[in-house]
């Protein structure tokens, strides 16, 4: 028999795996939502390897744990995780949760438009799905505050020399530069390519650049980098952008919140007013819309909430099982 059992409710949306736990995870303990992410880091990141690792996942998996909000009347709350730990936010996982919660029941449904709030560790998110018959379709999150912390910055890139470049937040910090500063193409250059030159520029903008929250310390950290196809003025075309964040991990989808943070970096640059809508592209060519709908302040910074629309999709149920005496309980190869 089994050890240890968890089930889960695999989902994607825009191509990015998104795999909800919803049974066997224990208790998560703490008085708010990043001290509850604290507690899985020490106390429960066995499990976190165990569902996002081989064999049972790979090095771009990603998930989500439901826990118990603290913000008061907030519907729902939840952690997510990764291939190295645990994100503040994640613009695709909330659109699949979006869905989950509604068609699961944890939300009730109301045809044609369902209105709850999720609280995520970046803060407090509002979710809108559509719903016909049962079903969820489109969803939309209006997103913690974004703003633009480095603009226009020199950062020097080992092997790709002087890199200018800006970071921002979208409920988690990101580096963006154009693909093009480093000889490469979006869509065109080999996925290997991109990834090594985000990388190097993560880790040199870590070393390069501070970064601070007005709200807590623990979301001072640059989750990745975002390459673009420097198509920043707004136009009716998709712009298109790739993000590798955490350990090297590739998003499928155009990345939410990189998406809210790209839009504070385009609203601030003029190039995109309150109200109008720009579709983002992903490598493998699905599709989120953002526009910024309201101005607003994060300590002394300018900042815009930002909503982001796009739909998620089941691809399956699994009850995952991690016997006493297996000896490669999670493991990554590159």
């Amino acid at each position: 028999m089994p050890g240890l059992t968890l089930r889960t409710v695999d989902m994607h949306t825009g191509g990015e795996p998104v795999r909800i736990v919803v049974a066997g995870y224990p208790e998560v303990i703490g008085t708010t939502i990043l001290a509850k992410r604290r507690y899985v880091k020490d106390h429960l990141d066995h499990l976190r390897r165990l569902l996002m690792h081989e064999p049972r996942g790979h090095a771009d998996m990603y998930g989500v744990i439901p826990v118990a909000p603290d913000l008061p009347g907030t519907d729902l709350a939840v952690l997510f995780m990764h291939n190295e730990g645990y994100s503040t936010m994640c613009g695709h996982a909330t659109i699949a949760v979006g869905r989950w919660a509604i068609e699961s029941g944890r939300v009730a449904a109301r045809a044609p438009i369902t209105e709850f709030t999720l609280q995520v560790p970046a803060g407090l998110v509002r979710i809108s799905a559509e719903v016909q018959g049962g079903r969820v379709g489109r969803v939309a999150f209006r997103s913690v505050p974004g703003f633009v912390e480095y603009s226009r910055a020199t950062v020097a890139v080992p092997g790709y020399g002087d890199i200018t470049l800006d970071v921002a937040y979208g409920g988690a910090f990101y580096a963006f530069a154009d693909a093009a500063d480093y000889g490469l193409r979006l869509p065109g250059s080999p996925i290997a390519d991109l990834v090594a030159a985000a990388w190097a520029t993560t880790g040199a903008v870590r070393a390069a650049l501070p970064l601070v929250h007005p709200d807590d310390p623990d979301l001072e950290f640059l989750y990745g980098t975002i390459l673009t196809d420097g198509d920043d003025a707004w136009s009716g075309r998709p712009t298109a952008n790739v993000c590798v964040f955490a350990d090297r991990q590739v998003d499928r989808s155009p990345t939410g919140s990189g998406v809210v943070a790209r839009i504070a970096l385009q609203h601030a640059a003029g190039l995109i007013p309150l109200g109008v809508e720009r579709t983002f592209a992903s490598v493998v060519g699905s599709t989120f819309t953002g526009k910024a709908v309201a101005a607003t302040r994060v300590g002394d910074r300018p900042a815009v909430i930002v909503e982001v629309g796009g739909r998620s999709y089941y691809t399956g149920e699994a009850t995952f099982s991690l016997e006493d005496d297996d000896p490669l309980p999670a493991f990554l190869i590159r």
